[in-house]
């Protein structure tokens, strides 16, 4: 039996924000499954976006739509059950323990009577697949920022959502772990999640998403499968630089500016 996809879009949006239009008419669709990577200049919208598709803004116009449903119509421990948010900040306010942290991921599960054995599985799960299971009694702030990151990663992932959308989770991050934090999200979509991030790095980007929207001014400039709208043409576009691309020996496609367009 197929089991149906879920469908995460934004329908015309347009958002002001301190008097200035972030976001103008973007409609885009993203497919569970896949890693779809938010790429544009500093101010194009990309985080804007991301913000409507979870309900943490509402739009001026037009609707971020979850299987046809208004997202921020939908009752927020709903919600929360089906989108994950991953933020840039990474800030942890408080000085707990690792697992403390992955459980509060299931919030939006627990019932009257607290914490389930079903809870307490999909934590160990979600450590597992972060690798983090071995800090889960170190505290929060003695972690360096690859292993807050995965931590991170982790409380989100503990709430099993459908989607998993991430603002710049390789910021701060080494060369290391970054590829290690991408290699995770790509596991994510492999598994049947829809994943989608904020990334500034054309050439990671080119290496993980499935598809790109390609942003500048508050507007989709292309959007589609990587290879289709990571060309020289498009990235003059949307950056005003010019790129030279091409492949690695080991076959890896790279992204490399070279200029001003």
């Amino acid at each position: 039996m197929t089991v149906p996809q879920c469908v995460l879009a934004a329908d015309a949006i347009t958002l002001t924000l301190g008097g200035a239009r972030v976001l103008d008419g973007v409609s885009v669709r993203f497919a569970q499954g896949r890693v779809t990577a938010l790429l544009g200049p500093n101010g194009a919208g990309k985080t804007s976006l991301l913000t409507c598709l979870a309900a943490l803004r509402v739009p001026d116009a037009g609707q971020a739509t979850l299987d046809g449903v208004d997202v921020a119509a939908l009752d927020r421990r709903e919600r929360a059950r089906r989108i994950g948010l991953l933020p840039q900040s990474g800030e942890v306010h408080w000085n707990i323990d690792v697992a403390t942290l992955v459980g509060l991921g299931r919030l939006p599960h627990r019932g009257r009577w607290g914490e389930t054995e079903a809870d307490r599985d999909a934590v160990a799960r979600a450590m597992a697949e972060t690798d983090v299971a071995h800090l889960a009694h170190r505290g929060v702030e003695k972690l360096s920022g690859g292993e807050r990151g995965r931590v991170l990663l982790a409380r989100v992932l503990a709430g099993e959502p459908d989607w998993l959308l991430a603002d710049e989770p390789l910021a701060s991050l080494d060369p290391a772990h970054q590829l290690d934090v991408l290699a995770r999200l790509r596991g994510q979509a492999e598994a049947g999640r829809g994943v989608v991030l904020v990334l500034h790095d054309l050439h990671l980007a080119g290496r993980v998403a499935d598809d790109v929207v390609l942003m500048a001014g508050g507007r989709v400039v292309a959007a589609g499968p990587t290879d289709d709208v990571l060309t020289a043409p498009l990235i003059a576009e949307a950056y005003g630089v010019a790129v030279e691309i091409g492949t690695t020996p080991a076959g890896h496609r790279f992204i490399l500016p070279v200029g001003t367009a």
